[in-house]
């Protein structure tokens, strides 16, 4: 019987209502918090993207970036690393996304396999992982 695509949207929403429950979500979303309410890994944040933004303007105006503002980066980058809260986020946020793609290679798979067994090509660019 053919589905609808009503039918697959309601599905999706409720894949999204379970994945606000995962330990993993929930993980994501209070590491998340935690930084935003850092204020010294939010002052890291801010440096880190203004300093890219000068470098970039810098590098558009033809001038090379010097090897002191290169080492200034990569300082203010160890900082932002080793700050904790932030190194919880990048943890958390590589299981979120990792989850993610394990959702999108299931859903993907029997799509792939219908593909496959109707005789069409082996793998399509929007059905690899």
């Amino acid at each position: 019987m053919p589905v609808d695509t009503q039918q697959i949207l309601d599905e999706a929403q409720k894949i999204g209502e379970m994945l606000k429950e995962h330990p993993i979500v929930k993980r994501f979303h209070d590491a998340q918090k935690a930084v935003s309410e850092d204020a010294d890994a939010n002052r890291l944040m801010a440096d880190f993207e203004k300093q890219i933004e000068a470098l970039a303007r810098q590098e558009q105006q033809g001038r090379p970036v010097t090897d002191a503002q290169r080492m200034q980066l990569e300082s203010l980058q160890s900082r932002i690393v080793s700050h904790i809260k932030i190194k919880n986020l990048n943890l958390a946020q590589v299981e979120f996304v990792d989850l993610l793609r394990k959702i999108s290679q299931t859903y993907q798979r029997p799509l792939a396999e219908a593909t496959a067994a109707a005789g069409g090509p082996k793998t399509s660019p929007h059905l690899t992982a």
